[in-house]
């Protein structure tokens, strides 16, 4: 039957809209402005959401030599973009990403042909050389985004700022719907085991990526304690699965490891080979967190092979007393202040590590 034959009028029906119209709109205006209240006296406050969208936006102010931040969550708190802007004479570009693996941002940087730039590169070596997994999938869901961003990303991601910017409530990965229930007090089962919870949202962000503590968080408290207790779990690697032999498995990990160490040095020697410069960093950890890093991923482990393979520049905080007397919190990031005094001390280390 032709598709001329069918009649696609849709009756609207006789309903005083108006009158209905207006009840909907202020019965959605108050239950807004209350659940706005109580976010509120949870401690939230206006702040952009950190979206692969503010990532993307972020990549394309990259510039053929511009000062370059990748890595985990630590160099995207501990680091602030005022103090290199005054030291290096140009605002560096922030790419560290919250929860990801630094290796495909630097692979992506090494792959642009027209970064000659320098990138300061954080590293937790079981984040860094994580062969695959949610870290992985962070770091490329953001360079998917700005490898494609659409017209109509772009304008949704301008109008949310606007909104971020004065609405507490609009916390994508916190206080929707999925993530509350996903918080329930559920107990693991035996077919049923649940993945550690990721820690709450307590930082601010601005819109060139630079973030903050929350004065809560840095001061003891709930915020404190929740963040702290989630970060062991969450640095402790899941039991291999059942289902494949744990000779195979680890086999399999050890292949991709030793790949990711291949691909990291080809990654600098490209940046290398364009006049740009590579320098790693460890930044601070401290508490329970330091004494569990220390035992799991030993400064004498990936951390040093890296630097004799890449033949690259490192500056590891204990190495400096200026450096390592800081105290982080929540164990593994430095308070807004700390952040600022702490960057001030890194930049002559981070001249010296570039000069050579």
């Amino acid at each position: 039957m032709p598709l001329s034959t069918f009649n696609f009028e849709r009756v609207i029906p006789d309903q005083p809209w108006r009158r209905i119209g207006i009840p909907v709109a202020i019965v959605t205006a108050v239950c807004a402005i209350g659940w706005e209240v109580f976010v509120r006296s949870l401690g939230y406050s206006t702040t952009l959401n950190d979206t692969p969208d503010l990532w993307a936006q972020t990549r394309e102010s990259v510039k053929p030599d511009s000062i370059v931040i990748v890595g985990d969550s630590r160099p995207l708190f501990d680091m602030d973009l005022d103090v290199l802007q005054k030291a290096f004479g140009k605002r560096p570009i922030q790419l560290a990403l919250a929860g990801s693996c630094a290796y495909p941002v630097l692979a992506d940087l090494a792959n642009d042909e027209s970064f000659h730039g320098t990138v300061v590169c954080g590293v937790v070596p079981g984040m860094f050389f994580a062969p695959a997994g949610p870290l992985l999938e962070t770091s490329e869901m953001a360079l998917k985004r700005y490898r494609n961003w659409t017209p109509a990303q772009r304008m949704s991601h301008q109008l949310g700022m606007w909104l971020e910017e004065r609405v507490a409530f609009l916390k994508a990965d916190e206080l929707n719907l999925g993530a509350l229930l996903a918080r329930l007090p559920i107990p693991n089962r035996a077919k049923a085991q649940l993945p550690p919870l990721l820690p709450p949202y307590f930082a601010t962000v601005e819109r060139d990526r630079r973030v903050r503590l929350w004065a809560e968080c840095a001061q003891p408290g709930p915020l404190q304690t929740r963040v702290r207790e989630g970060w062991l779990p969450l640095f402790t690697p899941p039991p291999p699965p059942s289902y494949i032999p744990q000779e195979a498995f680890f086999a399999e990990m050890g292949k991709k490891i030793e790949a990711r160490f291949k691909d990291t040095v080809a990654a600098v020697d490209k940046i290398r080979a364009r006049g740009g410069r590579v320098v790693f960093v460890r930044f601070p950890m401290t508490g329970k967190l330091k004494e569990h890093e220390d035992r799991t991923q030993p400064r004498s482990g990936a951390w040093t092979r890296l630097l004799a393979e890449t033949n690259a520049p490192g500056i590891y905080f204990e190495d400096y007393p200026e450096l390592a007397n800081f105290q982080c919190p929540e164990w593994s990031h430095l308070s807004a202040a700390d952040s600022i005094e702490f960057t001030r001390r890194l930049v002559p280390h981070l001249r010296d590590a570039l000069s050579n």
